[in-house]
């Protein structure tokens, strides 16, 4: 018995010292990475995440970034990325060691890195053990996770402030909830920056390929002038970005019976608030027509949210609802009574996706539009599957009009081809570090005492909220350097005016059927190792020594270099 008792604590003490080497380890990695951004909120992290990081690389920093949402990818500096491997396809806070410890052999300048926890617990964890972040982002406060975080909306704004690095800087584009977010900023020495999404020009939007809202831009404006990055150089990197797989998009089809389809994949917006401005969205921009059907993709552990679905159908005002996955029964009971006369279930975990793919376009009219709502895993995933196999919708459509009211031109809007079960072929495969291209540094111009220090500050605070850009998908994602085909266009929007001041012209600036230019990104050489670049000071280099430039301690970036 002795002997099992010594045996116990020896392995006690074995995992004891190796946890602390770990935890030594971890931090050593967190160090070599000055700025790291921890996003997190309830809806639009990845695309936030995309943004930032894209701004970033755009001002000349090595910037590495990982998302979390629907799917997991690491991304190069170089804007290459590849999908996150997980053990048993489960998801686990503590995969984000490796992705610091992979990242930090990089040497970059900053991480961007979605938050993947939910549990308040986690959360606070995730910031103050795993990331230790010194700028954080809480983009929103919505009803998402209540039976984690919630019950109430007040709840979950307070486990999301779980995140905010303490005595650093948190930006949000909140509103209606600002007072909780600047009372737990204050208890952790935190700086909160609110910013206006009517800062966002329509004009900078129409700049996107893909559909992406004014909050989200504003959001990664502020955090790159917060790094020093001036706003058209950040926007020129954002246009670059390459979107998330799960990011809003519109598909144009025509089925075997010759009928028209406008499909739009609003799985991503999977709360009630979001899917309404989506929808809405859209309907506005003329990428969905009526007649509209929606379909309502039902998860077992998530009968409350399907619930939740199904109660906003008189929002939405469709002509018919179809519910597909399991349980239909959770989604049907929360459908007004008057409107289950317009109701055809579909559900069944186990049915045919084809067959049942068949049955929804049968019931179409020959020019239609349909939504797909809820969540995407299950029936939602084959579904998208059964229908990227229809062709492409390519013919000329009548006019539309723009929501200005003027006539849009069907030529400016380039519309990605229908999502591949891998979105990425352009993806960088699991290489050294090395082997993928770094990034010059770039000097850019710092702003002392830009942002004031006390309270929260609103920058050019307007009541209106929204904001709009263009669908091109992730399928048809060709911005320079990455070299993938551009799709034909699918939707009227409004013309493309002359471009802002800064602006160089992207590849979607161009025709719809003309091709796009293959080079590489100018501050991307292949040349170089991804830490051989020049110095953006006048200090002599030492060979090893990564470059600097000057401190200034008037500017708050240079408060975040302090070691920690």
């Amino acid at each position: 018995m002795l002997f099992l008792y010594v045996v116990l604590l020896l392995s006690c003490a074995v995992l004891l010292v190796a946890g602390v080497l770990e935890q030594r380890r971890h931090y050593a990695s967190l160090e070599q990475i000055p700025v790291r951004v921890l996003v997190n909120g309830i809806r639009g992290k990845s695309s936030i995440t995309r943004l930032c990081a894209g701004a970033l690389r755009g001002g000349g920093l090595v910037t590495v970034g990982k998302t979390t949402g629907t799917a997991a990818r690491f991304i190069h500096p170089d804007a290459t990325e590849e999908p996150v491997y997980r053990k048993f396809g489960l998801a686990n806070v503590v995969e984000q060691i490796g992705i610091v410890r992979r990242a930090a052999t990089y040497r970059p300048d900053a991480l961007v890195i979605e938050c993947m926890a939910v549990m308040p617990a986690l959360q606070e964890i995730n910031q103050e053990k795993l990331i230790r972040s010194t700028i954080g982002v809480l983009c929103n406060v919505r009803e998402d996770h209540l039976a984690e975080m919630g019950p109430t909306l007040d709840d979950v704004a307070r486990s999301l402030c779980r995140s905010m690095p303490v005595g650093g800087i948190c930006v949000t584009a909140e509103k209606d909830r600002l007072h909780i977010l600047q009372e737990e900023a204050d208890k952790r020495d935190c700086r909160l920056v609110a910013v206006d999404p009517e800062a966002v020009t329509d004009e900078e939007l129409r700049g996107f390929s893909w559909f992406t809202f004014k909050e989200n831009v504003a959001i990664a404006l502020a955090v790159a002038d917060l790094l020093g990055v001036d706003r058209a150089t950040a926007m020129k990197g954002m246009w670059e970005a390459p979107p998330d797989p799960g990011v809003l998009s519109v598909e144009r089809y025509v089925t075997g019976e010759g009928k028209k389809l406008r499909f739009a994949n609003v799985f991503a917006a999977n709360d009630p608030e979001s899917t309404l401005m989506n929808v809405q969205q859209l309907e506005q921009l003329g990428a969905i027509r009526r007649p509209l059907s929606v379909v309502i993709n039902c998860r077992p552990d998530r009968v409350e949210r399907n619930g939740q679905m199904g109660a906003i159908v008189p929002d939405l005002d469709p002509d018919t609802v179809f519910l597909i996955g399991h349980p239909t029964k959770s989604a049907r009971d929360g459908i007004p009574a008057s409107w289950r006369g317009n109701v055809v279930d579909l559900g069944g975990d186990r049915r045919d996706p084809h067959e049942l793919t068949r049955e929804m376009l049968a019931a179409l009219g020959p020019d239609s539009s349909m939504v797909a709502v809820g969540n995407i895993h299950g029936q939602g995933e084959l579904f998208l599957e059964c229908l990227a196999e229809l062709p492409l919708d390519e013919s000329e459509d009548a006019p539309l009009l723009a929501p200005d009211g003027t006539e849009a031109d069907t030529g400016t809007m380039a519309v990605a081809r229908p999502p591949e079960p891998e979105p990425y072929s352009w993806v960088a495969p699991l290489d050294s570090p090395a082997q993928h291209g770094g990034h010059d540094h770039q000097t850019h111009q710092t702003y002392p005492g830009q942002w004031a220090h006390v309270g929260y500050e609103t920058l050019d605070q307007d009541a209106a909220q929204g904001g709009w850009g263009y669908d091109g998908g992730y399928g048809s994602h060709g911005g320079a350097g990455h070299g993938s085909p551009q799709g034909a266009p699918t939707a009227a929007l409004p013309p493309v005016p002359d471009d802002p001041p800064g602006h160089t012209p992207s590849p979607y600036d161009r025709g719809p059927h003309e091709p796009l230019p293959h080079e590489p990104l100018p501050h991307l050489p292949h040349d170089r190792a991804p830490h051989d670049r020049p110095h953006r000071d006048d200090a002599p280099h030492v060979p090893g020594q990564r470059a600097r430039r000057a401190e200034d301690p008037d500017h708050p970036y240079d408060s975040l270099r302090k070691p920690l």
